[in-house]
């Protein structure tokens, strides 16, 4: 079983997430992939140490950085027919792998994956978690909560059958953001399962800071854009809830505007003002969300809680109608990039 994970700056998360990998308990032999990018950090030291601990860790460069760049050399260099991507940022549980592969083997499928259990070590953090772990946060795919194992449109992460890469191809390395997306939408077309099983969980810690959460979702939405260009009605229609967020919010303002200068009056006013009607709605339930059971672990959770899902949505949102109109072009996800300034090793 090969493990892939490509690597940027994640100095204060990679000891533990190649820890949890190591730590499997399958069948065979195992060996874990990292593609090196250019970090800033230490990570590549940090890297270097844990490999000489452990011949199982390999590393390779990725000089570009990009994800699906990095994944295809990793996948590249293993040696074994099952891939399982694993995150910098995530945490394994000892069974997860060997359940994964019991499920893959059950149901037939090409890629198996799980739930992203979304966790925070600070207010700020925890309030990123629980958008992630919430249906209201991302739109309610089954990797954020889903409590029913089945055919899935994509998988987090992904446990896959090395043949059907090889059949369909690698990730796309044109595509920066949503590559995974992607690859399953080939998989899917090609005939082969992808399956959603809930009983397996992946930890995720998200970012760290509202500048790096703003960047990260930017990007993000701005490459599904460039996928909804590309693959039109592959795309679900849960995509087009933030932009269309976006788009009210902006439309509220415009009557806003008018109806401050006197250039809608009377009834047109009166109807004019029926915008405002689901912005309100909106507010209404980010607020019964933060306040709501499940809260964090006070008050600051609550209150960064009202602060990070819009983030989220219009990040995304402005972001998506960006890409769609111009597209994604050369667009990065710059919230792990370090100071270029002061290179470390």
């Amino acid at each position: 079983m090969s493990f892939v994970m490509p690597v940027l700056n994640e100095r204060d998360y990679l000891r533990r997430a190649v820890e949890t990998v190591l730590a499997q308990d399958v069948p065979g032999p195992t060996e874990l992939i990292l593609a090196l990018g250019p970090s800033t950090d230490g990570t590549s030291a940090l890297a270097r140490e844990l490999a000489r601990d452990d011949d199982r860790i390999v590393l390779i460069d990725n000089p570009a950085a990009d994800i699906p760049i990095g994944l295809n050399l990793a996948i590249g260099a293993g040696r074994y027919p099952t891939v399982v991507r694993v995150d910098a940022h995530s945490e394994l549980d000892p069974s997860y792998a060997r359940s994964a592969l019991t499920t893959l083997e059950r149901v037939r499928a090409a890629n198996v994956g799980g739930v992203m259990r979304a966790d925070g070590r600070t207010p700020f953090q925890r309030a990123v978690a629980r958008a992630y772990n919430s249906p209201i946060g991302l739109g309610g795919g089954a990797y954020h909560g889903g409590t029913q194992e089945g055919e899935a449109e994509s998988a987090y992460l992904g446990v896959m059958r090395r043949a059907v890469l090889d059949e369909v191809g690698l990730f796309d390395e044109s595509i920066r953001r949503g590559e995974d997306w992607e690859l399953n939408l080939r998989i899917r077309r090609a005939g082969y399962r992808v399956w959603f099983d809930p009983t397996l969980a992946v930890t995720y810690w998200p970012r760290e800071s509202w500048t790096r959460l703003v960047r990260q979702f930017s990007a993000t939405g701005r490459w599904r854009g460039e996928l909804v260009r590309r693959f039109g009605r592959g795309n679900s229609l849960r995509f087009f809830a933030p932009p269309a967020l976006v788009l009210t919010i902006l439309l509220g303002l415009v009557v806003g505007v008018l109806q401050l200068t006197g250039v809608l009056q009377g009834w047109w006013a009166m109807a004019a003002s029926a915008v405002y009607l689901p912005v309100i709605a909106y507010a209404v339930l980010i607020i019964g969300v933060a306040a709501g059971r499940g809260g964090g672990h006070g008050w600051r959770d609550k209150l960064w809680t009202v602060a990070v899902l819009p983030t989220m949505h219009l990040a995304w949102g402005w972001g998506f109608l960006l890409g769609v109109i111009g597209g994604a072009h050369d667009t990065v996800d710059t919230s792990r990039l370090g100071s270029r300034n002061t290179p470390l090793p």
